[in-house]
């Protein structure tokens, strides 16, 4: 379950380039200007608690499963009940936040886990637990983390000014590693104290400060001039989005494959703890050590990032993630077992922060909710894929040679370089709607989703640079479907020289008004280049198809 509270309250990989460069630079006003902000400024706190309750509960779990008697396999299991409902609501859970009323939304979600929080509570305390029940309530209540989070890191942007974004998600990153060292440590405490029934009661407790200050919190009013989408064509919209991003398959690429094999580390992290010592405070000290490690890796990639590029720096903290893993499956003692776990957190941090600062500035602002969506789909579905695939081979071999082959694994990472290179730097994808809008003759209709639509644009290009055109073109025609055209293509007039024309085909006339809106600096950028080899103006046509009476 440790892998789901990567997500919880935005989780780590909250920092941007930009964040970084104010941790470089900055200093302490940058970091602090935030704080200034006091709906921030109180989230921030009620994170700290809600995250410290949440990893409370994952410590607690987990090590409920180990005293019930499960083999590894169930504890295994108990970390894919944790990422699965990410895998499952992501895309629907990123729609709705782009769609729905945030607050409401996050209002609806937590008093859902709290919920479920108190029942965990109730039936520990009454002795009803047994290790499928307690698969399944471990399942709902991080079904309302999965639903809630895309939502929740959008929210983001509307509490502080867009100057102090950078620094407000720096100092969220810095929060939940505090809470990774602090939670698993303070729960092994309280269980060997009181039972894992309290560290359940602490969760329970710790949602009502996110509560309380949402409720109070009132959101901006979001303006829309296109249509509103729908929770299936905006679903639609986010897929089609990534698909036409090499940049961003490249980052899930990379992320989904690495945590195939680094989920290991954490599915199988109870059973061989238990193995060297038999309290919950000797898994709650390697919980810690890990993430003290993280907090002490987010700040040494400052460093790092001034020197190396960030693919340098990412696979340099994966290989260090997997000897990590190799060391942890080989030694015995606890005491190594935390040094080694320290170093584990700073590698771990490395990657997981770079490459969601990576997703964050690859999306625009209509899907930056969605695209997330898709990329902790793809994080949380490869981990929860690979704790069963670990959980089973531990079964049926050890905990310690599945660690091993899994650190390997983790090392070999690094070979995706060859081929799908995380890029240094990302475009500026802030809106330019610049497109004239069509002067209709005609009523639409009042039926905005009546389509298709077709629009074709003539272009007389200057001879000698026909071949430049017809290349930067092609690039033009991935934007085109990745904003919205199910179907493009550019076409040679074969009666009047130099003639070109380009077409694309939208399903309805509110999603062409929101091409309009998803045009952004970048493709402006490309768009001068385009009519640079231009002899004359463009000839923009749009055109809707035209049904009989009957039809």
């Amino acid at each position: 379950m440790l892998s789901a509270m990567h997500w919880r309250q935005g989780g780590i990989g909250r920092l941007t380039d930009t964040a970084e460069k104010n941790l470089r630079t900055g200093g302490s006003s940058s970091l602090s200007r935030p704080l200034r902000v006091s709906a921030f400024r109180n989230l921030l706190v009620a994170d700290v608690i809600g995250d410290v309750g949440a990893f409370m509960q994952n410590v607690g779990a987990a090590w409920l499963m180990v005293s019930l008697g499960a083999g590894p396999i169930y504890v295994a299991l108990t970390q894919t009940a944790a990422s699965l409902p990410y895998f499952l609501l992501a895309l629907p859970a990123g729609s709705a936040g782009d769609i729905f009323d945030r607050r409401k939304l996050v209002l609806a979600t937590e008093t859902w886990m709290m919920g479920i929080a108190l029942l965990l509570a109730v039936l520990t305390i009454g002795g009803y637990m047994s290790p499928w029940l307690l698969l399944v309530l471990t399942f709902v209540l991080s079904a309302g983390d999965a639903f809630e989070t895309p939502t929740w890191r959008a929210i983001l942007p509307e509490l502080v000014p867009k100057d102090d974004l950078a620094a407000a998600s720096a100092l969220n990153g810095i929060e939940f590693n505090l809470a990774r060292a602090v939670g698993p440590a303070l729960a092994g405490i309280v269980i060997t104290v009181a039972g894992v029934a309290a560290a359940f009661v602490v969760n329970f407790v710790s949602f009502f400060g996110v509560i309380l200050l949402v409720a109070r919190w009132k959101t901006p009013i979001r303006k829309r001039t296109a249509p509103p989408e729908t929770l299936t064509g905006a679903t639609v919209a986010a897929i089609r989005y990534v698909r036409h991003s090499p940049a961003i398959l490249t980052v899930l690429l990379r992320t989904g494959v690495l945590m195939f094999f680094c989920s290991a580390l954490f599915a199988l992290l109870p059973t061989l703890a238990r193995s060297v010592n038999k309290t919950a405070i000797g898994y709650g000290l390697l919980l810690g050590c890990f993430g003290f490690g993280a907090i002490a890796g987010a700040f040494a990639m400052q460093s790092a990032r001034e020197r190396w590029s960030t693919e340098t720096v990412v696979s340099a903290g994966v290989v260090i993630l997997g000897v990590v893993m190799v060391a942890v499956g080989a030694l015995h003692r606890l005491s190594t077992l935390a040094a080694v776990m320290l170093i584990g957190g700073a590698a771990w941090v490395i990657f997981t922060s770079l490459v969601s600062a990576l997703v964050q500035n690859l999306a625009p602002d209509w899907a930056r909710s969605r695209v997330l969506a898709i990329f902790i789909l793809v994080y949380q579905g490869s981990y929860a894929f690979g704790t069963v695939v670990w959980g089973a081979f531990a079964q049926r071999a050890s905990v310690r040679t599945a660690l091993v082959y899994a650190g390997i694994g983790t090392i070999a990472n690094i070979a995706l370089a060859l081929f799908a290179k995380i890029p240094d730097s990302t475009a500026d994808l802030s809106p330019s709607n610049h497109w004239r809008m069509p002067v209709v003759v005609e009523e639409v209709g009042t039926d905005l989703a009546q389509g298709p639509v077709l629009v074709t644009i003539e272009c007389a290009v200057i001879p000698q640079w026909t071949a430049e055109f017809v290349e930067a073109m092609h690039r033009y025609g991935r934007m085109r479907r990745r904003d919205g055209a199910y179907r493009w293509g550019i076409f040679r007039d074969i009666e009047v020289a130099n003639r070109y024309l380009e077409i694309f085909l939208v399903n309805s006339w509110a999603e062409h008004l929101r091409q309009h809106e998803r045009h952004t600096q970048a493709d402006q950028e490309l768009e001068r280049r385009l009519f640079s080899y231009l002899a004359t103006e463009p000839v923009v046509r749009h055109l809707i198809y035209t049904y009989t009476k009957e039809t």
